[in-house]
């Protein structure tokens, strides 16, 4: 009995601080493989890899959908557009719908970040691990703060991305082959759901829309160019694919320098918007006197239960069931009006849903999230501080035998190295 209490105390402990690897075993569904660290892409993804025209060794870029419950791998084709190559199923991710804010709140990070090779951690105790980048440039200029959020094994997490050991060997590999052929820096983004018309509009009383409208922008252009979006922070905001004038740079916490569109991604995306922008009116007529609850991490878990009980004897398996699932649609009549109280400024974007309704909520949305001005626009936090040309933006191209270009800006690895490569030497 005391042996079990203690090891539920790790388990607690781990919990608060993130995904930090103190657990002594942590694995579910491992492969038998002789070296996980070089186990080659399995021969059914080659084939894929090689019917949609990519290279082995070509750039990747990672995409999550917290409320679907998916991690996707997209890579680049000949043509230096990117294709989806690889979807799974997460085992486990933490908190409810937003961003991390604190340490603590058992929150998985929403956002774009750069991942570098020594982002990748070979030695986890959760088989293995990518380490989101979280606090990025954005999160720390929000004055946000966590350690240790990975992409990891052994289906269990506090406020990481958690995949079986099968499926990170996978994700690992895509990682370690792009990072051989050459590709600096891989981009991960991470959203609370598809940015659709319909779901933006089934979430637009949430607390967090105006931080979910930012990211929004990143995430069309990616939907019209298929290449990821070059991506800076100022005024404490992401801004995408934006070219700053010449002689200006960009700064997380400064004003945002005089910036334009390159014209043929404005082109495109006016398209894009103005589409959007009907079907948006549809959905608001859809969920017109609706309100969607957002369930807690416990409602998710209850819809796995059984399979929870399958492996009671590993503490370190904590599967969660899909946020879709778990939530539901509610009569706006029904809910209490003091949910309903509009929060201002950053505490739209901070303040996390903890009350009984899941559902601390903004205004409704007026217009579509790519109504914002273009200084205003959401962007990625993966580019390198300085100042843009308009060849890094990814626009439209006619000719789609173009050679292979970057993938997206390169990054310099920080100077500071991961908690798990202190120990070695220079």
């Amino acid at each position: 009995m005391r042996l079990t209490s203690t090891a539920l105390l790790l388990v607690f402990a781990a919990a608060l601080a993130g995904c930090n690897d103190t657990l002594e075993s942590a694995t579910y569904d491992t492969p038998k493989v002789s070296n996980k660290v070089e186990q080659p892409l399995p021969g059914r993804i080659l084939a894929e890899i090689q019917k949609k025209g990519m290279e082995r060794n070509s750039p990747i870029m990672l995409r999550i959908f917290k409320e679907e419950g998916k991690l996707e791998v997209w890579k680049a084709k000949t043509n230096n557009r990117f294709d989806l190559i690889a979807s799974y199923d997460i085992c486990a991710w933490s908190g409810r719908l937003g961003p991390k804010v604190k340490e603590g709140d058992r929150q998985a990070p929403e956002g774009f970040y750069p991942l570098t090779p020594y982002h990748l951690n070979p030695n986890s105790k959760y088989f293995l691990a990518i380490n989101t980048g979280f606090p990025n440039r954005f999160d720390q200029a929000n004055g946000r703060s966590g350690t240790n959020l990975m992409i990891h094994g052994a289906c269990s997490s506090s406020g990481c991305y958690s995949m079986t050991d099968a499926q990170i060997l996978e994700i690992y590999a895509f990682a370690r082959d792009a990072f051989k052929g050459g590709q600096t820096s891989i981009q991960l983004q991470a959203f609370p759901f598809r940015m659709t018309a319909e779901n933006m509009a089934r979430h637009r009383h949430s607390q967090h829309i105006e931080f979910w409208k930012m990211l929004k922008v990143g995430y069309d252009q990616f939907e019209v160019t298929k290449r990821p979006p070059e991506v800076n922070v100022c005024e404490k905001k992401y801004v995408f694919n934006q070219v700053a004038a010449e002689g200006q740079s960009f700064a997380a916490q400064a004003a945002c320098p005089p910036m334009s569109t390159p014209p043929a991604l404005e082109m495109a995306m006016a398209g894009h918007n103005a589409a959007y922008d009907k079907a948006y009116d549809k959905a608001l007529k859809k969920f017109d006197g609706k309100i969607w609850y957002d369930p807690t991490e416990a409602e998710r878990k209850a819809l796995v239960a059984d399979l929870r009980r399958s492996r009671a004897k590993d503490l370190a398996f904590a599967p969660t069931g899909s946020a879709l699932k778990a939530g539901k649609l509610l009569d706006i009549d029904d809910v209490d009006p003091a949910t309903l109280s509009a929060p201002d400024g950053a505490a739209a974007v901070n303040r996390m849903a903890n009350n009984a309704s899941g559902n601390g909520t903004a205004a409704p949305m007026s217009t579509p999230g790519n109504a914002a001005p273009v200084a205003n626009q959401a962007a990625t936090a993966q580019a390198a501080p300085g100042t843009q040309t308009a060849s890094n933006i990814p626009v439209p191209q006619p000719n789609p035998l173009a050679p292979p270009q970057a993938a997206a800006a390169p990054e310099a690895p920080t100077s500071k190295k991961p908690f798990w490569k202190l120990w070695q030497s220079e």
